[in-house]
């Protein structure tokens, strides 16, 4: 088996990892990404920076292996808009899923049933960050830019475009809000319901699995690396790291605590009910016949790291914090929907906003933060349970580092959670895939590798119990009052 580096374009960081053979870590780099947080909502970024700390952490990584690599495999976040023209280009700032500019028109359009047609159609939702109302947004407000534009993509196959000179969307990218997860086309009926027919041309039709690009000129140039090195793009981000951290059954799920809140569960049907709550996807994965049933919500350690500032912490302080406040967080509660975009799983709610209720001049900042971390592990029960989880479920991402908020989360979701003993499993997951895509591999399961299992504790069972309870019961009543003008 031959060294593999594997890059992520996150949100926060890029990275690349190369692996051996094994699976084990070579060596890594990292960069910064850069959010661009404009008024109005408006989150972009400068694709060109984005290449800049891709060919960064490659170089770097590249550098540090014994041998050079046989492959290079891309992964990164998801959703947004990367629009571009027929050389690559960015004719605009790329908008990032986290964008709120579009919020109105996911308001209106549920308002008026179109999010629920688009649902009919292919069983997705939609959010403002996502390609309908951000295409629809710049319908209306740029559209000298969509005419310039070639191909209205996302964050991966903007990358890959530039190294390889191919357009290549992964069909886990292409999921939200037009494609058939059936037959990975495009649903027509789904573009016209949103006014957008006209733009159908953007949309690149989904890449075959297993489908291998390669390095050419420009991309060399940029990584240091030689032309016609074998490439692969996708799956993205949520999709990558199912695979990495060993979803292989149906059933089994996945909890990423990142920057927000990923649950996936594994399947091998469709069922898309026209009469269910228009929110999620059904992720096209690798493999013909698989999907994953994705919640991807909003919440996450983004607002942890909101509530540990306001209080003058850091994520250092959280172990002491959450040992400092009981379970329940000595009656302090939350609804944690901070992101200005609302919230997209597992219901879709523009308006959602965050709030804390039953604070007094008793209460400390441990109290706030815990009721923070309890309200996430109730948004993550809420996910799992609409995605559908029966088997065995992993969790990953940031979050998890903290033992204390792994503990909670076991607790409030009332079952096991295992954890990867590798923190790099989105770059491993599309490693993986990469591997099988060149022949090295009849699949993807990973190598056996050690997990750590987190048990959740009879004695704080109850007490979650209710609280779980007590947020759903909140929850209707809290976006209604948002959802009203004014509100």
């Amino acid at each position: 088996m031959t060294v593999v580096i594997g890059v992520d374009i996150g949100t926060s960081v890029t990275k690349a990892v190369a692996f051996d053979g094994d699976d084990r870590v070579l060596a890594q780099a990292t960069r910064r990404s850069r959010l661009n947080r404009l008024p109005g909502g408006r989150v972009e970024q400068d694709l060109a920076h984005v290449l800049r700390t891709v060919g960064d952490v490659v170089r770097e990584t590249a550098g540090r292996c014994d041998s050079p690599p046989a492959a290079l495999a891309l992964t990164g976040q998801g959703d947004g808009l990367w629009l571009r023209d027929e050389q690559g280009l960015a004719t605009r700032p790329p908008i990032s899923w986290m964008d709120g500019r579009a919020s109105s028109y996911v308001t209106r359009w549920l308002a008026d049933g179109t999010v629920r047609e688009v649902h009919r159609h292919t069983g997705s939702g939609m959010f403002p960050g996502s390609h309908a109302p951000l295409l629809a947004w710049l319908q209306e407000h740029e559209p000298g830019t969509l005419e310039r534009s070639a191909v209205a993509g996302y964050c991966v196959d903007a990358v890959a475009q530039h190294l390889t000179g191919r357009v290549c969307v992964d069909a886990s990218d292409a999921t939200l809000p037009f494609l058939r997860p059936h037959d990975r086309t495009y649903a027509a009926e789904a573009l016209a319901a949103c006014g957008l027919s006209e733009q159908a041309r953007l949309l690149a039709a989904p890449a075959a699995p297993g489908t291998v690009l390669a390095l050419d000129a420009r991309g060399a140039e940029l990584l240091g690396l030689p032309r016609g090195l074998p490439v692969v793009a996708g799956p993205y981000d949520l999709p990558a790291t199912a695979v990495g951290s060993g979803v292989q059954d149906v059933g089994d799920g996945l909890l990423i605590v990142g920057t927000t809140l990923a649950s996936q569960v594994l399947t091998d049907q469709v069922q898309i009910r026209p009469e269910a709550e228009p929110a999620g996807m059904w992720l096209c994965t690798p493999d013909r016949g698989r999907w994953l049933r994705a919640m991807p919500a909003m919440v996450g350690s983004a607002g942890l790291e909101w509530a540990l500032s306001l209080t003058g912490a850091t994520t250092g302080d959280l172990e002491d914090l959450l040992a400092a406040s009981p379970p329940g967080a000595n009656g302090v509660t939350c609804l944690p929907f901070l992101s200005e975009a609302g919230e997209r799983a597992p219901f879709v709610a523009p308006g959602a906003r965050g709030r804390l209720d039953g604070l007094t001049l008793g209460h400390g900042r441990a109290d706030v933060v815990r009721a923070v971390c309890e309200s996430i592990g109730y948004a993550a029960r809420h996910c799992l349970e609409a995605a559908g989880l029966t088997r065995t479920l992993m969790a990953c991402g940031g979050g998890t580092r903290s033992r204390a908020w792994t503990q909670l989360l076991a607790d409030v979701l009332g079952r096991p959670v295992r954890v990867p003993g590798t923190r790099e499993v989105g770059a491993l997951g599309v490693v993986l895939t990469a591997r099988r895509s060149l022949g090295e591999r009849d699949s993807s399961r990973p190598r056996p590798g050690g997990f750590r299992t987190v048990a959740p504790r009879p004695e704080a069972g109850a007490r979650y119990e209710r609280g779980y309870q007590d947020y759903r019961r909140e929850l209707p009543g809290a976006l209604a009052r948002r959802s009203r003008p004014g509100g």
